[in-house]
């Protein structure tokens, strides 16, 4: 079985608690020569169940033209031959015999490719049953490496591999209510490249950030409960990084680690909470953007000391984040701020890794690009993710990309009231000395 959106292998039982009919595991056919070495205590024949029939749960007959006698062991799970087991199904062989089971009718053919990428990334055409566009004639990139979501039609997030790197490291996990003055959730999480199975981490993190945010915010984002949204989202941040040493080989030199980036938005309220440099922008219609999150990072650090941001980020070392998820982590208690939309204002709440804000850092930057392409989309979430991963990609590509977008719109309001936002800074519950330690995304 393979998980849709990792392209690895999930963990399968090897109990063999199928019914009759199906192939057990092992060997279909008894060796032509003894093993004495191989035998294992057990059942030469399945004990014959409560029902009367021969075949018990979990054991079935090996492919073949006629039905034969079944030599195996329980222990094994595995059909082995043994010389003294095979004795006793002799005996046995009148009181328990054997009956052929006919294969189920087939009543229509299986299409056995089901498409996981229904949009063409290339130009945007539906991807046939095949796994090629319609329009354009491109192969569909696995599920993993270019995914989209869209939970409302309000929110919307695109996950790309980008042009340069071999693996998609990116993830992200979405939830929004159909209502637009709802709530939504957007988590995104950027796996550091070095790191062994952080694909695979990435996501596990992305989603169970989003599955403890659900399960316990309670969408009332006031002005008063700065402590209580503080200790869900810290929780939020630990559930992630027990996902990724869940899914990390923690023997491993490297282990699996990777950015947290969340955008919190219900009704006029947003949260943004972040580990590592994924970050939160808010981007009004009309006013300058805001960007919340405050990148855990080397650049930042050289921000912080005066050096300007288009000095700091293109510095050797500016993608060295200095706090993550993951087994060497510092702290993963994220930074979180708070930041009230008036009623007067529409835009965009934006979540993304550093795929994107590489080349569009300043809020500024992010502004044009966002509202040129929310005009040529009319305002499509999806269509506005796909287009600004598309931008990303032409101008190099040069890192996983991921985009995700909440329509915010303006209630109606008398004219006369000035449109303002209040950016109200809640603070990190970790203590207010950075961490040393450092790792690079990449």
């Amino acid at each position: 079985m393979t998980d849709p959106l990792t392209s690895r292998p999930t963990e399968e039982s090897h109990e063999l608690d199928e019914p009759t009919g199906s192939t057990p595991a092992g060997p279909a056919e008894p060796q032509d020569e003894p093993d004495d070495s191989e035998a294992i205590g057990g059942w030469a024949q399945p004990p014959a169940p409560s029902d009367g029939t021969v075949a018990a749960a979990g054991w079935a007959q090996p492919p073949g033209p006629a039905p034969r006698l079944l030599l195996g062991a329980t222990d094994a799970r595995e059909w082995r031959h043994d010389p003294e087991l095979a004795a006793i199904a002799a005996d046995e062989t009148e009181s328990l015999p054997v009956t052929a089971v006919a294969p189920p009718d087939v009543v229509a053919p299986v299409r056995t490719f089901v498409p996981t990428v229904e949009r063409c990334p290339r130009c945007g055409g539906t991807i046939d049953f095949d796994g090629y566009c319609e329009q354009c004639g491109a192969k569909a990139p696995s599920v993993r490496d270019h995914f989209e979501a869209q939970p409302a039609p309000w929110v919307a997030g695109v996950c790309d591999r980008g042009v340069r790197h071999l693996h998609n490291e990116d993830a992200m996990a979405l939830d929004a209510a159909a209502d637009p003055v709802g709530h939504a959730v957007m988590v995104v999480c950027d796996g550091v490249s070095t790191s062994t199975d952080s694909d695979q981490a990435s996501l596990a993190a992305a989603r169970a950030a989003l599955a403890h945010l659900t399960a316990n915010v309670d969408w009332v984002l006031g002005a008063d409960d700065a402590s209580r949204i503080s200790d869900t989202v810290v929780g939020a941040a630990q559930a992630a990084n027990q996902a990724v040493l869940d899914n990390s080989d923690l023997t491993s030199p490297s282990p699996a680690s990777c950015t947290l980036a969340i955008a919190l938005l219900s009704g006029r309220q947003l949260l943004s909470a972040n580990l590592g440099d994924s970050r939160v922008y808010f981007v009004p219609d009309v006013r300058p953007a805001v960007l919340l999150s405050t990148d855990d990072s080397m650049a930042q650090e050289e921000i912080e000391q005066g050096v300007d941001r288009l000095t700091a980020e293109a510095g050797a070392n500016s993608h060295v984040i200095t706090r993550w998820l993951g087994r060497d982590a510092p702290d993963t208690t994220p930074s979180i701020a708070v930041l009230t939309v008036e009623p007067e204002l529409s835009g965009w709440v934006v979540a993304c890794s550093d795929g994107l804000w590489n080349y569009a850092s300043e809020p500024d930057a992010i502004a044009l690009l966002v509202r040129h392409f929310a005009e040529s989309a009319a305002s499509d979430p999806a269509s506005v993710a796909r287009e600004l991963v598309q931008w990303a990609n032409s101008q190099g590509g040069h890192d996983n990309i991921t985009v995700a977008l909440a329509r915010v719109e303006a209630e109606p309001t008398p004219e006369s009231e000035q449109q303002t936002i209040r950016t109200r800074p809640v603070g990190s519950a970790a203590p207010a000395m950075r961490a040393s330690g450092v790792e690079s995304t990449g």
